[in-house]
């Protein structure tokens, strides 16, 4: 499948596709006249990828998890290691380090916020009102097409 297709079915901008594989991310190969073609599987990859960015992992780090792991549902592939579960927990407390200190931000800005808007929280002191809830963004696997 050529560039503009993978971006299609991926959600993933041209951009971005051949940054992947200046990382070596993504592989493609060339035409004749020298245009990207990707095979099936560079969907689930593409995917696999976006996925792991957004879980706050670099371009470097991704690029040594994803030989250990499997495209099409992220499970080890053959060439996993121990060192994969452990990166992994590694990179997982990293993330939960980052949610502890985003809620304590967010309890300090609903502060502000009643503070701001003239209200009372009614909560006791140190503690935050809850302003406004957010929905989570879904899952890019959601509605990208597998055709």
């Amino acid at each position: 499948m050529k560039i503009g297709e993978l971006a299609r079915r991926t959600a993933v901008s041209e951009r971005s596709l051949r940054y992947y594989e200046e990382q070596g991310l993504l592989v493609s190969t060339r035409t004749p006249s020298g245009h990207r073609t990707y095979p099936e599987r560079a969907v689930d990859r593409v995917i696999r990828i976006q996925e792991l960015f957004a879980a706050g992992l670099c371009s470097g780090k991704i690029a040594e998890l994803l030989p250990c792991m499997r495209d099409e549902d992220g499970g080890p592939s053959e060439a996993a290691t121990p060192w994969l579960v452990a990166d992994l927990r590694r990179q997982r407390a990293r993330i939960d380090e980052q949610i502890a200190e985003l809620t304590r931000t967010r309890e300090i800005l609903d502060d502000v916020i009643v503070v701001a808007s003239g209200g009372s929280s009614g909560a006791p002191a140190g503690a935050s009102a809850v302003v406004e809830t957010v929905e989570p963004a879904p899952s890019r696997r959601q509605g990208v097409s597998a055709k």
